[in-house]
Order: C-alpha cells, then sequence, then structure tokens
C-alpha cells in the first residue's frame, strides 16, 4: 500500500465556542450529461481512504451489512457519468470497513416495477439467516413503488447475484399516498404481536411522513391508519428507525441494539429509539430520541427534542442519506453516511467522479440521553503511519504554529460550524478528532457529540507546499494539552473482485 498525503489529528483544546451555519447539497439533473463517460479521472483531490468506487457518480448508502464474515455495502451509482442519472446499486464487500473489494452491481433496471430505477433501501436479516434487500423501484408511469430481492445463492458469503419476486412491487402507492414522493424503505423490525413492520418516507402537503407497513410473511403488506410519525419539514426521505440502548441498563450502553433482540420484553424496557429523516426541501437530516409503542404503533419524542428541521443532526456539514446498520461481529450501530461534492458540475466532469461515502462511525447514546454520539469505527486506527506529537503548547489569542514532521498534508478553510453542548467550566477541556483526506475533512467534536464534515478542494497547498497549522481566532489563550497527528495509509478502495 502506498502512502497517502493524508493526515489525522487528535487534540485535547483549552477552546471557545463557535457559530452555527447550515449545509446546502444539491441533487440536480442533467439528462445531456448522464451517460458522458469519463475520459480520464483526475486524482488530484480523490480521497486516499474514504469509500469510492474509481470514477462516476456515487450517492446514498444502501442495504448495509453483515453477512457470513463480510461487511456488504451497496450504494446508488451513475455507471456511465459523473452526474446523477442511470442508477444501480452498486455492490462491495469488506472484512474490516477500510479494504474494499467492488463485485458486479447487485440491483439493477430489469423488470416493470423497476425500468426506470433502483433507487435507495435497506437490508433486513431474516430470523432464518436470510438477507433480504427492500428498495425503491420506479416504474414505467414514474411511480415509486417499494420492491423485495432474495439472494440467488444463500452459500455464497459475497451475495454477487440478487433474485427479484414476480410479486413485486410488495408495496405500491395507494390513493392516499402521493406516488411520486413514497420512498427509501427501513430496515424492518419484528414485533410483539408477530408481525413485520418498516417505514416508507413520503408527505403529505408540507408535512414529512413516516409511513407505516405491516406484514405477518414479508410478502403482503398492509398500511397502517396512520404513519409512526410526521412533521411540518417537507419531505421526508432516508427514514431511519433503531433502537440505542439507555445508559444504566443491563448492558453496555455503547453496545450496539438489534431490533430481534427486543422480543425481550425486560431489554425492550432498557432501549430508547431514533427516528432520523431526511429533509428534501433543506438536503440536510435530523433526528429525535424517544419511545416507542408496539401496541399503538406511535413513535414520541423525549421532551428537548426540537421535532423539526432545527432538530439535533447527525452531522453540521456536508453529510446526506444516511443509513444505520447493526453489526452482530462487534454488537455496534454503524453509521454511513453520503458526502456530495461542493465543486461545480464541470469541476465533477473534469474529474471524472462524484460523491464518497463518509467514514463509517459507530454510534450509540449518550450517559444522559440528550444526543447520539458519533466515533469513527476502530478499524480506521489501523491505517496509522508516520506519528508526532505536541503536548502542553499555548496558543495566545491571534496567534498559530506549524505541526511538523509530515510529507505533506492537505490544510483547509472550515465552511461550516456547530456549537459543542459541554461545560467548560468543568471539564476545562475540549477534545477534537479530525480525519483529513484530500478533499474532505471530518471533525468529531467533544467526544463525538458535535460532527462537521466538510469537502475542500485546495488549488496552491498540494505537495510539498501543504502544511498543517493549529490557529487560535479567539479572544482567550488555548493551551494544547496533547496533539496527536499520524500519517495515513492507503487501503485497497474498491479493485475488482478476481
Amino acid at each position: 500500500m502506498g502512502m497517502a498525503a493524508l493526515l489525522l489529528v487528535w487534540a485535547l483544546l483549552h477552546c471557545t465556542g463557535t457559530a452555527v451555519t447550515m449545509v446546502r447539497a444539491s441533487h440536480a439533473v442533467y439528462p445531456e450529461l448522464q451517460s458522458l463517460e469519463a475520459e480520464k479521472v483526475d486524482e488530484t483531490s480523490r480521497t486516499g481512504y474514504h469509500f469510492q468506487p474509481p470514477k462516476h457518480w456515487i450517492n446514498d448508502p444502501n442495504g448495509p451489512m453483515y453477512y457470513k464474515g463480510l461487511y456488504h455495502l451497496f450504494y446508488q451509482y451513475n455507471p456511465k457519468g459523473a452526474v446523477w442519472g442511470n442508477i444501480v446499486w452498486a455492490h462491495s464487500v469488506s472484512t474490516d470497513l477500510i479494504d474494499w473489494t467492488a463485485l458486479a452491481p447487485g440491483i439493477y433496471p430489469s423488470r416493470q416495477f423497476d425500468v426506470k430505477g433502483c433507487w435507495s433501501g435497506s437490508a433486513t436479516v431474516l430470523p432464518s439467516g436470510v438477507p433480504v434487500v427492500m428498495y425503491t423501484g420506479i416504474d414505467p408511469d414514474e411511480h415509486q413503488v417499494q420492491n423485495v430481492a432474495y439472494p440467488k445463492n444463500l452459500s455464497d458469503p459475497f451475495l454477487r447475484e440478487w433474485v427479484k419476486p414476480d410479486y413485486n412491487p410488495i408495496i405500491a402507492p395507494d390513493s392516499g399516498v402521493n406516488a411520486s414522493a413514497f420512498r427509501d424503505p427501513t430496515t424492518a423490525w419484528y414485533g410483539p404481536d408477530r408481525h413485520w413492520r418498516l417505514l416508507v418516507g413520503s408527505k403529505v402537503g408540507g408535512k414529512g411522513l413516516a409511513v407505516l407497513y405491516r406484514s405477518r410473511d414479508f410478502r403482503r403488506w398492509v398500511k397502517a391508519h396512520h404513519p409512526l410519525h410526521s412533521g411540518l419539514t417537507g419531505m421526508w426521505e432516508c427514514p431511519d428507525f433503531f433502537p440505542v440502548a439507555v445508559h444504566g441498563g443491563g448492558r453496555h450502553y455503547r453496545r450496539g441494539v438489534d431490533t430481534a433482540e427486543l422480543h425481550d420484553r425486560a431489554l425492550a424496557e432498557e432501549v430508547k429509539y431514533v427516528l432520523k429523516v431526511s429533509l428534501d426541501l433543506t438536503r440536510y437530516e435530523y433526528y429525535t430520541v424517544g419511545t416507542y409503542d408496539h401496541a399503538t404503533d406511535r413513535y414520541t419524542p423525549d421532551a428537548g427534542f426540537r421535532d423539526n428541521d432545527y432538530g439535533l443532526r447527525y452531522d453540521y456539514g456536508d453529510f446526506y442519506a444516511s443509513k444505520s446498520f447493526y453489526d452482530p461481529a462487534k454488537r455496534r450501530r454503524v453509521l454511513w453516511g453520503w458526502a456530495n461534492e461542493s465543486d461545480t458540475v464541470p469541476d465533477d466532469r473534469r474529474k471524472g467522479w462524484a460523491g464518497i461515502q463518509a467514514i463509517p462511525r459507530k454510534l450509540w447514546l449518550s450517559p444522559r440521553g440528550k444526543q447520539l454520539i458519533q466515533w469513527p469505527v476502530e478499524e480506521v486506527k489501523a491505517l496509522r503511519a508516520k506519528h508526532v506529537n505536541v503536548s502542553d503548547k499555548v496558543v495566545k489569542s491571534g496567534q498559530y504554529f506549524e505541526v511538523t514532521g509530515f510529507k505533506s498534508v492537505q490544510v483547509y478553510r472550515p465552511t461550516f460550524a456547530s456549537f459543542v453542548n459541554v461545560d467548560i467550566a468543568r471539564t476545562k477541556t475540549i477534545a477534537l478528532r479530525t480525519l483529513i483526506d484530500h478533499s474532505v475533512v471530518e471533525s468529531f467534536g467533544a467526544g463525538g457529540r458535535t460532527c462537521i464534515l466538510t469537502r475542500v478542494y485546495p488549488k496552491k497547498a498540494l505537495g510539498d507546499n501543504a502544511h498543517l497549522f493549529v490557529f487560535n481566532h479567539g479572544e482567550v489563550d488555548v493551551k494544547v494539552t496533547r496533539l496527536d497527528a499520524w500519517e495515513m495509509r492507503t487501503p485497497k478502495m474498491n479493485a475488482p473482485a478476481q
């Protein structure tokens, strides 16, 4: 593996708060560009250890799961160009969430119920161990319908081929559903009444909906009389609904919870639920934490969670269409999210690629239950190489210092910000971890309580002209108690399977 011009920084600082700004992503359609094959790929700003294919457009992560020793990630992909269009479910596998091998697309338009597109969805592993994919198909009438697919060969851990039953679509929009805003089915969960349930994102007027469906056999689905939840925020895309352990329960609260475990009523009392939605109008996400009543199929956010587009976000930067899954191998919940480009369409055409996936994050509920905490999966540490550190260095207001000892890094100017909810008077310190990888910077503040991902495209700070500095633009002195920085090796990233 070659050494990438990348850097990870982990610092513990005395510092001040920052302001809030909002992210805007784009999802424009350019029919004339959708099938223009990239003639060459510009490697200048390509990432070194973030997930991306060799070329062309990607967006939403789809159907992440763990099956027979392999992590699977599907994702929205245009195999013909660097803009959105011709969407299929590209497919990659990994043993460690770091090194990835590309397989042939798993789901692609082939039937009447998805002839005009295979859009986002989720995976559910049945109690029998059979993985099932649920996805949105676009039919000849441009209606959004929900379909199911099963592995052709369960003995194949790579799950290379998928079969779409003739009885698809399993969920079609009825007269009460907007057929042009009805997509992105969630992972299904099994209730105490022996019914499966799942959510589909939708809207009615200006109200976003998590439409609830039930099934006894995973084949015939019936819409509930009411949505699981709704909000006056416009269309809800890519909903995600899952349990998290409560601090002080009978388990370690950082451990993930599988919905399959919730048949145990005692265990069900030790969890809260998270409902996350992606907002089509503003192109950012928010989440709430609350309680779920299995008998009435009602979700109620806890007091203190703003249940609107001013609510808490996974990420206050360029992070959208996220999807989580339960990892049984390490008993954790892992979160994937798409980071779009912030340059221009001509730039993407020139580069020959657009879009990456954020570093997968472990996700759990904070000890006080007031927010979720996210942290890069532990496997990322395996990429660390050359290390330097700085200790007990005071940076006066308006001053800076350079961190030396690296061949090169990409410097950046942040374009997003947020508040970190910590008591500085009590803790005296704030920890900051930052992953710098060419055109992407991911920062995790106060142990993962606030996260910001931003895209950057340096023109001059390249190669030997790139440097790493610690600035203090605040009004008081800052003491860097400890700063650790590593160069990062480049993993195997989506070379085709042999």
